[in-house]
């Protein structure tokens, strides 16, 4: 009985057993290298009956226009214009045609030979954003995305990651779904360290290499999901083919699959002024001593890249390419008061955990991106400015009974006089009279921005943004630390649970009730303050107004009944009023 019971070995443990009976037998010279994840359903064995693999297509947003992407895009990025645009305009253009190749296979443009994908090249320095740029897209069309460094990977046969290993990772973010991983976003960090180093003798197996070992997957070619040097995934076919008597040969297509390449290339801009300087001579001298402080990487040719370290066979393979610049004092501001910056929403967020509400004031922001520039690491210094400053209140705060805390510009320079102060009159009325300043102008802020993007916001979440929705928002984004989306799927959530409540009522009780748009924006305020439960709002129903609407509908007939915001504040008054005004009808036809 115990032997049946015995617990079978996980993946993780199994080649644990394996690699240390294959180290005890040969020593270091094998080792099990086991990229690929098992699937998890059996769904991938056969395909179903009409011939539909996969839905993963289905989730993908084809559609989408170049201006629509980027006017998304701006919602969370500073600056970075031109990439702004290239990419919203190049990324929906290989979504586009991936949707029109799927719409119109009868027609020949799926069979031209030798057609070239819109790979990308994005050039900058550190923490200008092109990472986030990138998740944001994926995100925003719905396809899958992998993200890694181009470092840990060596041509094939080599010792270290197989750069196919790329795409087996784009199906296990996809689920497991090859179809929806086959029109993923393949995103490579740090693409300038694989560049081959002019003074290397002999085979350069993690840079040359690699640049040869991406090239078919970056093009077009099948990739084997299985791999030989993986026992794990060899013992897991044994079991499939002893169950199905089948062998299966899973593979993915990599056509459509866009690769988006980055990295610093902080030796690149030396190369591009020498050719624009050597291009001029004559008149060179003069140019250059006036364009000393120019963003060369924003010139950047395939043959600079080439200089650079890259064969010309890897550049031919990416077409497209664009730069980004370094970001200034007034950028890293601008990102600060940005309402959907995951920096302060993660402050925020990390306060949030012990119930203590924090908030940041205009100046703090200030000082934050003067600090965050002299990191020289783009908006990454932002964190550690907020780190260091912040973090012996993070260690203090939370064994107090302290639950709101503000940051001023007072706090940045000197944070272990603030804190003293605040420890010292912990409940001084001051200190909530500059909370709810603070709030009161995050408010504004939001509004603003919201009204801004309200044409895109609108549309994307099916609200009207009406004047009282834009209180709601601003009153839901003070009092909670998510994004300007997040916050518009709450407001959005809770007016669904509003629907629920009147069918519900109506269901109940033989009563068809329907609040107004500004009734339901103030239960949806008492929600988000926490004020009142859905609960307290069916009992208001169901013991104020029911008995009021019984004796309307007996003396009328009447079934259907709108409540406002007036009401609801005063319901006593308002039956009151409406049963009165019934009655004086009444009278009033029995005197006619």
């Amino acid at each position: 009985m115990s032997e049946k019971n015995e617990k079978l070995p996980t993946h993780k443990e199994l080649e644990k057993e394996l690699s240390a009976y294959l180290t005890k037998k040969y020593g270091d010279r094998i080792r099990i290298i086991s990229p690929f994840v098992l699937p998890k359903k059996e769904a991938f064995e056969e395909e179903s009956e009409d011939g539909d693999k996969s839905k993963g297509r289905a989730k993908i947003n084809f559609s989408i226009k170049p201006e629509e992407l980027e006017a998304f895009l701006e919602q969370y990025v500073v600056q970075q214009s031109d990439a702004k645009a290239i990419l919203a305009t190049k990324i929906c253009t290989h979504f586009n045609r991936i949707r029109y190749a799927q719409t119109h296979l009868e027609e020949d443009e799926e069979n031209i030979l030798g057609g070239i994908k819109n790979n990308i090249l994005l050039i900058g320095p550190t923490g200008v954003g092109k990472t986030y740029l990138i998740k944001l897209i994926a995100n925003k069309i719905g396809v899958p995305f992998i993200k890694c460094d181009a470092t840990k990977f060596s041509e094939t046969g080599y010792v270290g990651g197989d750069v196919e290993d790329i795409i087996r990772d784009l199906v296990r973010e996809a689920d497991d779904d090859i179809e929806l991983a086959e029109c993923g976003i393949v995103y490579i960090d740090e693409i300038d360290k694989i560049a081959a180093s002019p003074n290397l003798v002999g085979p350069d197996v993690s840079r040359a290499g690699v640049q040869r070992a991406l090239l078919k997957p970056m093009e077009e070619t099948e990739v084997d999901l299985k791999t030989p040097h993986d026992p794990i995934s060899m013992l897991q076919e044994i079991e499939r083919y002893r169950k199905t008597g089948k062998r299966e040969r899973r593979t993915v297509n990599t056509k459509n699959i866009l690769f988006i390449m980055s990295g610093a290339f902080n030796a690149l801009a030396e190369i591009i002024k020498k050719r624009m300087v050597d291009s001029v001579i004559g008149f060179g001298a003069t140019i250059a001593k006036k364009n000393d402080n120019i963003d060369f990487l924003q010139y950047a040719k395939s043959e600079d890249l080439i200089e650079f370290g890259f064969e010309s066979e890897f550049i031919g393979r990416i077409p497209v390419v664009t730069s980004l610049a370094e970001l200034s004092e007034d950028d890293l501001y601008a990102i600060l008061q940005n309402p959907n910056n995951p920096i302060i929403l993660n402050k925020k967020r990390d306060l949030k955990a012990y119930d203590i509400e924090i908030k940041f004031d205009n100046k703090a922001l200030r000082m934050l991106a003067k600090k965050g520039v002299a990191e020289q690491t783009g908006a990454r210094g932002l964190v550690s400015a907020i780190e260091k400053a912040l973090l012996i209140f993070e260690k203090k705060l939370p064994s107090t009974e302290i639950k709101k805390f503000s940051v001023t510009e007072r706090v940045i320079k000197n944070p272990e006089k603030e804190l003293k102060a605040l420890l010292a009159a912990p409940f001084d009325p001051k200190w909530d009279e500059i909370l709810e300043k603070i709030k009161a102008e995050e408010k504004e802020a939001v509004k603003t921005y919201v009204t801004r993007n309200k044409e895109d916001l609108a549309q994307r979440h099916d609200l009207t943004l009406s004047e009282s929705q834009l209180e709601l928002i601003a009153l839901c984004y003070a009092s909670q630390a998510m994004d300007v989306p997040g916050v518009l799927k709450k407001i959005k959530s809770i007016y669904a649970k509003i629907k629920q409540l009147e069918d519900y009522f109506m269901k109940s009780n033989g009563l068809q009730v329907r609040f107004d748009d500004e009734a339901r924006d103030f239960i949806a305020s008492m929600i988000i303050e926490s004020k009142k439960t859905f609960g307290d709002f069916y009992k208001l129903l169901k013991g104020d107004f029911e008995y009021g609407f019984r004796l309307i509908q007996e003396k009328t007939g009447k079934q259907k009944f709108t409540i406002t915001k007036k009401e609801l504040e005063n319901p006593e008054q308002y039956l009151n009023d409406m049963i009165k005004a019934e009655y004086i009808d009444d009278i009033a036809k029995d005197l006619e």
